[in-house]
């Protein structure tokens, strides 16, 4: 990691090699473990603010990259298949040996860390949920325009992989453009340079269902499951100009309705332009986590 990435993300940083992939991981704090999984296409960084503004809380912090994304092992676009990243992740929770977990989960994270915890429910404690999907579509959906253009032969490939497609447009899918620009944006771009780098934005694009055939469906299944039986505490924090995912709220809403509930102006990256309102959600979440249940008298 270059320093002037290394400057701005004062975080312990370290790999744990699973099924002979290397995953990058920061942490920082001690407490209460909160597991922060981002996206596609981007990484840990994404929750840099996010740890900023809970420093001080009694919570470990573990900002791992997903296989393909950030500073973790880049493998073919081959490798991307839901069940895949799931069970990497699942690797990843075994091995830090994690209990009583918050799991914070956005974008690509929830179905990923969902279907990972699924067969591991006995050591989740917590769920905060940001704009993400937690179960397979209705089957009447229509994609949206981003998925349905990524699965375009050809010139997808050519968009993703030579024109740094969707890297340097993140900033049109938030409330406000200016929170990914400069810097930021560079840091999203900086670990997907090169071609020998970049295949993961295509191959998780792709990997979103396209139809009730899809790959992908059975294991989204597995996900919702799992989340419609948690009755632990749980939070929803919801971008509401997200383009992409903006309108899922409702649905989330329905398989979790006793997580309380922050709508705000976000758009798609909401870490970006929100992170104190995620904060609090993480903070209640957490402290809601290691509270004795009450037994009927």
């Amino acid at each position: 990691m270059p320093y002037w990435l290394e400057r701005i993300l004062p975080f312990e940083r370290y790999t744990v090699r699973l099924d002979g992939h290397r995953m990058h991981v920061m942490e920082t704090g001690n407490g209460v473990p909160v597991l922060m999984l981002h996206g596609n296409p981007t990484w840990g960084f994404l929750y840099r603010k996010v740890a900023a503004a809970l420093r001080g809380e009694k919570l470990r912090l573990i900002m791992p990259d997903l296989i393909g994304l950030g500073f973790s092992d880049k493998p073919g676009s081959s490798f991307h298949h839901l069940d895949a990243n799931a069970r990497l992740l699942g690797g990843l929770i075994d091995a830090l040996d994690l209990h009583q977990l918050v799991f914070v989960g956005h974008d690509w994270g929830g179905p990923i860390g969902g279907c990972a915890l699924a067969s591991r429910a006995h050591r989740v404690g917590g769920i905060v949920v940001l704009n993400t999907v937690l179960g397979p579509p209705k089957p009447d959906f229509r994609g949206t325009a981003f998925h349905r253009f990524s699965n375009r032969p050809i010139v997808s490939d050519i968009a993703f992989r030579l024109f740094g497609f969707p890297l340097r447009a993140l900033h049109k899918v938030q409330g406000d453009p200016g929170t990914i620009q400069g810097e930021t944006a560079r840091a999203y771009r900086y670990p997907l340079r090169g071609l020998r780098n970049n295949a993961a934005p295509l191959a998780l694009a792709r990997m979103t269902p396209t139809n009730m055939q899809h790959e992908s469906i059975a294991p989204l299944r597995v996900c919702e499951a799992f989340i419609k039986g948690f009755k632990g505490p749980a939070a929803i924090v919801w971008g509401d100009r997200d383009p992409v995912l903006g309108r899922v709220k409702r649905r989330i809403q329905e398989l979790l309705p006793h997580a309380s509930l922050t709508s705000t102006a976000a758009g798609h990256f909401l870490q970006e332009e929100v992170p104190d309102a995620i904060a609090k959600a993480i903070a209640n979440v957490g402290r809601q986590s290691q509270t004795p249940a009450k037994t009927p008298a």
